[in-house]
């Protein structure tokens, strides 16, 4: 007799069912997994039989093999502990065998029986529920794979607690989804002095998801600017929180025992390779663009990037996915992100300073910034100067706007955005309308067309540039609570587009 339980092996978000069979058959004793498994799921047999011994289950003296079929798909992790432990289980009559086929289960064994969480379980619970099938995890991982409403999740500490559920000694009582609440750490907009005009473009920014480049000296606030983005984003709706942690839990973030509604903020460091920011690597995983999928992507120091990095950036902020294609892997990745880019004028970073440029300037501001190219440069809808703080203004009182006073005004855009798209799923904000909804939700007055008409002609603007300023200045026109696009707003998106970093 073979019995049969089921687990996933992944691919990209993506789960896909994966059947374990395990026979018991007369002959030498021998413990054999079989199906393409890789080196962790070869090792499942020796933290099986330990676990088992913990749990004072000898295994017969006889042939165990245990395949995972289909046996063409690779299989990676060690998530393939728990199921393999309920085959056999099954297969010598310790568990129910109608009960162990009705259940996908996922986990690592330690030597003592204890499980460990793993990576995936969001992704495992949606295939549960394609296959209506329950879901069993380590009582870790219950909370984050409890989202899915429409499978069963249970967790269990222990293969122990398992072997009681199974035989009704003591049932486990089934998972409620967990959501993490974090703390922003208090910054707030009003901790930056001055740089209104910035200020301004991040509030533009989040609200319609426009990627943005500053560009200012060293010290002028590029970062701490960046950092109080978090601090306006609305949250992740249900849907986008679920999208979002798909990701996550692909690649292990999901530790503290649920899912956040905080929209993810990613900062690598401009010696990341291209594996790490796209994806890739060993088993063609999530890059940084799809773990800030729904949140932001900052770039600091974004002309120090390598130049075939930043490249690979242009098709996915078009798409908003990215397909990682290597030789034994292709997968792909939603990356619906907001890119925030920082950058120095110059090498020396003081090109609109005359004392201190360096004897290069300006023709070293040229080199610097060339690093970007056309193409991209092209695809970041606001551009602005932070120009240096006269440490005279660093003790001057706070002003401006407060990050929940500018949060509010976001939130009524997003929600006006929200209402404008909810027949048109392929649209969430400004940022993704394109073709004919575009030209229906942005067209700009008689005034305005014929402005940006004229500017247009007069700098050269690309097709692509005509439509971002379009989409920016709808943006604008939320904020201000307009139904229509006018000339005022034309004329703000415009001189975004065209900023450009002062010389000396």
């Amino acid at each position: 007799m073979v019995a049969r339980t089921y687990t996933v092996a992944f691919e990209g978000i993506e789960a896909r069912i994966v059947e374990v069979q395990c026979a018991v058959a007369p002959g030498m004793p021998a413990f054999s997994v079989v199906g393409l498994p890789d080196k962790a799921v070869s090792e499942a047999r020796d933290r099986v039989r330990a676990a088992l011994n913990a749990l004072s289950v000898a295994l017969p003296s006889r042939r165990i093999t245990v395949n995972l079929s289909p046996a063409d798909l690779p299989k990676e992790g060690s998530h393939f502990d728990l199921p393999i432990a309920l085959a056999l289980l099954a297969a010598i009559d310790i568990l129910p065998r109608d009960e162990v086929e009705a259940t996908v289960s996922l986990g690592e064994l330690s030597l003592d029986g204890q499980l460990v969480a793993v990576a995936g379980a969001l992704p495992a619970a949606m295939a549960a529920a394609g296959e209506e099938k329950a879901l069993l995890c380590p009582r870790a991982s219950g909370p984050e794979a409890a989202w899915v409403g429409a499978a069963s999740v249970f967790g269990a500490a222990s293969l122990g607690d398992v072997l009681r559920h199974f035989t009704g000694q003591s049932p486990l009582n089934p998972a409620s989804p967990g959501e993490i609440v974090r703390d922003r750490g208090g910054r707030d907009l009003r901790d930056v002095k001055g740089q209104e005009r910035a200020k301004r473009a991040l509030e533009i920014a989040a609200a319609g998801r426009h990627h943005l480049l500053m560009v200012g000296t060293p010290g002028s606030g590029k970062s701490m600017l960046a950092a109080r983005i978090p601090g306006i984003l609305p949250p992740l709706t249900a849907a986008e929180a679920l999208e979002t942690s798909m990701v996550h839990s692909l690649s292990g973030l999901l530790d503290e025992g649920g899912i956040s509604r905080d929209r993810p903020f990613r900062e690598p460091h401009h010696t990341a390779s291209m594996a790490a920011i796209v994806g890739g690597g060993r088993g063609a995983k999530p890059g940084e663009i799809s773990l800030a999928h729904n949140g932001v992507l900052f770039l600091d120091e974004f002309p120090e990037f390598p130049r075939a990095v930043l490249e690979t950036l242009r098709q996915p902020i078009e798409t908003g996915e990215v397909v990682v294609a290597r030789a034994n892997a292709h997968v792909r990745y939603p990356c619906r992100f907001l890119l925030v880019a920082a950058a120095n004028p110059c090498k020396c970073g003081y090109l609109t300073d005359p004392g201190r440029a360096c004897g290069k300037a300006p023709l070293c501001g040229d080199d610097y910034m060339g690093r970007i190219s056309g193409p991209l440069m092209d695809r970041i809808d606001l551009r602005v100067d932070v120009p240096p703080v006269a440490y005279r203004d660093l003790d001057l009182p706070e002003d401006g706007d407060s990050s929940a006073t500018v949060a509010e005004r976001v939130a009524r855009a997003r929600a006006a955005q929200s209402a404008r798209f909810a027949r048109h799923p392929e649209a969430r904000v400004n940022a993704d309308a394109e073709g004919r909804l575009l030209e229906d939700v942005a067209a700009p007055d008689t005034e305005g067309r014929a402005l940006l008409a004229t500017v247009a002609e007069r700098f050269g603007l690309s097709a692509r540039g005509y439509h971002r300023v379009l989409r920016v200045a709808r943006t604008i026109a939320d904020l201000a609570g307009s139904e229509g696009v006018r000339k005022p707003h034309v004329a703000e998106a415009v001189g975004y587009r065209l900023s450009q970093p002062a010389g000396p």
